[in-house]
């Protein structure tokens, strides 16, 4: 799974590439975190890693300044929409029990659904197996949690991996939901992780102006 070339993001490594169906790259790095009395508290470290393909998805941003690109979330909606491989390595740097986690994303994904109007019982199942899925974990630092998103399928596996204990997986098969989770990580100016989205707009901009 791991590439020879290490990026550290944060004192965590992450490798240049991991391989799913096919080799993928890391696009664009970053953190979650939350400022507190002047405090940086940080949570996790992210790695996006996309097929290369993607550029051919985003001609026409080609020029654009990563500045520019990191607030259109226009082209952040193309590059999620884009019917490539996506995939995301998050490495928990504050160790928060996986109930946390599960209720975090329960409520980022449940309040775009709704204010889109997508809200209805399958995306409220489809929420309810994740919030499950990480109810019984407790994420200790350096636990790796991935999202993998296939090119073709409105479909997501989520893995959860720590030290010395088997992963676990599941698969969430709601399109809606799945979209929702997309946008939570790589949604432009409403992403989680404006560092991410800014390192994805800089590398982007890079691989566009080839």
């Amino acid at each position: 799974m791991m590439g020879s070339e290490i990026v550290t993001v944060d004192e965590i490594p992450f490798p240049t590439e991991v391989t799913t169906t096919k080799p993928l790259s890391l696009l664009g790095h970053g953190i979650t975190d939350i400022e507190i009395h002047f405090l940086q508290i940080k949570f996790t470290a992210i790695g996006v890693y996309l097929d290369a393909e993607v550029v051919g998805h985003l001609q026409q941003w080609k020029g654009k300044s990563g500045k520019d690109l990191a607030e259109d979330d226009d082209f952040f909606e193309a590059l999620i929409s884009a019917p490539v491989e996506k995939f995301l390595r998050v490495v928990v740097i504050k160790e928060i029990k996986g109930s946390q986690y599960g209720v975090q994303l329960e409520s980022a994904v449940r309040d775009r659904l709704a204010a889109d109007d997508k809200y209805e019982e399958e995306e409220e199942a489809a929420l309810e197996q994740i919030v499950e899925f990480f109810q019984s974990k407790y994420f200790k630092k350096d636990c790796i949690i991935t999202f993998h998103f296939p090119a073709s399928s409105a479909s997501v596996e989520i893995a959860f991996a720590s030290e010395g204990k088997e992963e676990s997986k599941i698969k969430v098969e709601n399109a809606n939901v799945v979209e929702m989770i997309k946008k939570w990580y790589l949604g432009g100016t409403r992403g989680v992780s404006p560092s991410t989205i800014s390192c994805l707009a800089n590398k982007l901009s890079a691989e566009l102006s080839k």
